[in-house]
C-alpha cells in the first residue's frame, strides 16, 4: 500500500480511482465492507482503490473536548493495509482545512488531485465547512460532474449498530465480546514495555510489563482482564489489570500485564494486548497474601477462557 501523508505529495491523479474517504476510527466492520467494495470496484475496473482520511481526527481539533480514539494512527495504517487498498491518503486536519467547502473539496481533492471515478462512502458521512457535503450532496455532485457515488447503508451485528460511537461506549463498559463483535477482531492497547515498581515478581511471584496509558485516550473499564499478548511475533495467554493498583495507593494509569509462560527482559520493547474478557473491577486489598490468592484465582480463570477461545477459534477456522 502506498501511504501519502500530504496532499502536496501526489504528483498526478491515480488510474481510475475509486475513492472511499472517512474518519475510519477502530476500523469497525462497517469501515472494512466499505474497503472491501471500494477494493472490488477497483479491480473490476482495473483501477486505483483510494482510501483517504485525516490525522488528527477532525473533532480533536474542533471540539475543545476532543474524542477518545478506538485506534492510534499507526494502527489505522495497519488495519487499512490489511483490507487490500492500493493508496492511503492521510490529510494533515487543520482549521484552515475545516473552512474548506464541501464542492472545494470535491472539485479540488477528489477530482482535480486524486482523479476520482467512483466513490463510496457510508450512510451517515459528510464533508466540507458545517459537513454540507451529506450524501445527497455527493450523489448530485457525481451526477453534474460525471462520477458515480455509491452510498453504503448502515451495519448490524446481532441487532447492534455497528459504529465507532457504540465501540468507545461498549471499551468504557468493558464489554469486550461486544466490541470484538463490531471491530471483527479484539480490542488492543499497545506500547513499549515501561519500567514500573517491581512488585509483581518480588513481592507477589507475578512479574508484569507495564504500559502507561493516558486518561485522554479511550481507556477500558478499570479492572482485571483476560488478555492475550504479542510479542516478538509470538502470542502468549496472560491476565491483565487495568487501573491504579489500589491496594499500593497508586496514582498512575497503568495496565499490567503478568504473561503466561514467559521469562524475558522486554523493558522498553514493543508489546500488544488484546482484551479478551473483563473478569473483575479493581479490588483494594487489605495486603499482598490476600491480592496474590486473587490473582492466582484470576489466572486458573484466564487460562479457562483462553482454552474455550483457542477451541471456538478452531471450529471457525475449520467450518
Amino acid at each position: 500500500m502506498e501511504i501519502y501523508t500530504n496532499l502536496s505529495e501526489i504528483q498526478t491523479p491515480f488510474p481510475r480511482a475509486h475513492v472511499t474517504i472517512g474518519n475510519f476510527d477502530g476500523v469497525h466492520l462497517g469501515h472494512q465492507r466499505l474497503f472491501d467494495q471500494v477494493v472490488s470496484r477497483a479491480r473490476q475496473h482495473k483501477g486505483t482503490s483510494v482510501a483517504v482520511t485525516f490525522d488528527p481526527h477532525p473533532l480533536k481539533v474542533l471540539s475543545p473536548q476532543g474524542i477518545r480514539l478506538i485506534s492510534t494512527t499507526p494502527q489505522k495504517i495497519e488495519l487499512i493495509g490489511r483490507a487490500g487498498i492500493d493508496v492511503l491518503v492521510i490529510i494533515p486536519f487543520t482549521r484552515e482545512v475545516a473552512v474548506t467547502t464541501a464542492v472545494d473539496f470535491v472539485d479540488e481533492v477528489l477530482l482535480r488531485r486524486l482523479g476520482m471515478m467512483d466513490l463510496v462512502v457510508g450512510y451517515d458521512y459528510a464533508m466540507g465547512k458545517g459537513r454540507q457535503g451529506d450524501t445527497a450532496f455527493l450523489q448530485r455532485q457525481g451526477e453534474e460532474k460525471g462520477f458515480s457515488v455509491t452510498v453504503m447503508s448502515a451495519h448490524y451485528e446481532q441487532g447492534m449498530l455497528v459504529s465507532s460511537t457504540r465501540i468507545r461506549e461498549l471499551v468504557t463498559e468493558g464489554k469486550m465480546g461486544d466490541v470484538r463483535r463490531l471491530l471483527g477482531r479484539y480490542y488492543q492497547i499497545r506500547g513499549d514495555v515501561q519500567l514500573g515498581r517491581q512488585r509483581g515478581g518480588k513481592q507477589l511471584g507475578f512479574p508484569t510489563a507495564n504500559l502507561y496509558l493516558s486518561e485522554e485516550d479511550l481507556c477500558p473499564k478499570r479492572g482485571v482482564y483476560v488478555t492475550q499478548v504479542s510479542y516478538d511475533g509470538r502470542q502468549y495467554g496472560g491476565v491483565s489489570n487495568i487501573g491504579y493498583n489500589p491496594t499500593f495507593g497508586d496514582t498512575s494509569l497503568v495496565a499490567e500485564t503478568h504473561i503466561f509462560d514467559f521469562n524475558a527482559d522486554i523493558y522498553g520493547r514493543p508489546l500488544k494486548i488484546n482484551l479478551l474478557k473483563h473478569l473483575r473491577g479493581e479490588i483494594a486489598f487489605s495486603g499482598i497474601e490476600p491480592l496474590a490468592r486473587q490473582i492466582r484465582r484470576d489466572i486458573e480463570v484466564a487460562r479457562k477462557v483462553l482454552a474455550k477461545e483457542q477451541q471456538r477459534r478452531l471450529i471457525a477456522y475449520h467450518g
